[in-house]
């Protein structure tokens, strides 16, 4: 194990809340989001947050594209769309069979990546390439929201309160230990890199899968492993089926708790193979 990994095992060790007594009081007031800042700030001070990322906090802006999406949950894309191939094909814009072909071809040309990690985690590559596909198209868009900003954001916002706090500090102690900057950019929601992950999952997950020595959101096969190794850690058994009404299919939850999402994922990934 890495010093690295290491670091990022104590740090999302001590980003746990002790309760809903100590959470910061949520808002449904965009006017009232310099207040919820000052209470995050003594959250994240306790859960030992220093200078720098408490610093990425006071610079923190309110996400209006955050803020609209919690606003209005039907305005996300595809989450609407209970049919797979309708799913896909709005989310990807274009069709269910393109994705499903560029996501075949993406293992393709990157076969010993998908298969090393798979002997890793047990989780194919159809599986992690469709999601990659899905978050990110694959690399190629990965979010002009600042991290921070959308991060804190959807933490203050009621509907999302509390439950998102902690991916909130994470965020906070990824600035604070220079992982992130205020400027990294990701999702609305302050997901990471090329697989878009919360920062806690990134902190409590993330994986060095290339060998130099930092796990990196932002470069692919760490994202690709840091997925597997998720999905692995929440139940995902190695070999066995994952459509709907599987155990697997029930992993794919804590990915994303959307029934629309996981319906998508399991649709394209049984589709592409291998």
């Amino acid at each position: 194990m890495s010093i690295f990994r290491t670091i990022l095992i104590a740090a999302i060790a001590g980003l746990g809340l002790s309760g809903p007594g100590s959470a910061a009081q949520c808002i449904t007031s965009k006017s009232n989001f310099g207040a919820y800042k000052q209470h995050l700030a003594k959250q994240a001070a306790s859960a030992g947050v220093g200078q720098r990322g408490l610093q990425a906090l006071s610079s923190a802006e309110l996400s209006s594209i955050t803020w609209r999406f919690e606003s209005n949950p039907a305005s996300q894309t595809g989450v609407s769309q209970g049919d797979p191939a309708r799913f896909l094909a709005k989310r990807s814009g274009s069709s269910a069979e393109n994705f499903i072909a560029q996501t075949r071809n993406k293992i393709a040309r990157n076969p010993n990546t998908f298969a090393s990690i798979e002997r890793a985690y047990g989780v194919p590559g159809s599986i992690l390439a469709t999601i990659w596909g899905l978050e990110t198209s694959w690399g190629g868009y990965l979010g002009k929201t600042p991290i921070v900003s959308g991060a804190v954001t959807l933490s203050s916002y009621c509907r999302r309160h509390p439950k998102f706090e902690e991916h909130a500090i994470a965020a906070l102690s990824m600035a604070d230990r220079g992982i992130i900057s205020t400027a990294t950019q990701g999702g609305p929601s302050g997901e990471l890199g090329h697989m878009q992950f919360l920062a806690g999952n990134w902190l409590r997950y993330g994986v060095d899968a290339n060998g130099d020595g930092r796990a990196d959101p932002y470069n692919a096969v760490d994202a690709l492993a840091t997925a597997a190794n998720m999905l692995r850690q929440n139940g995902w058994k190695a070999g066995q089926p994952f459509g709907q009404g599987t155990q697997n299919f029930h992993v794919l939850s804590v990915w994303n708790d959307s029934g629309n999402y996981q319906r998508a994922i399991a649709y394209a990934a049984e589709r592409v193979g291998g």
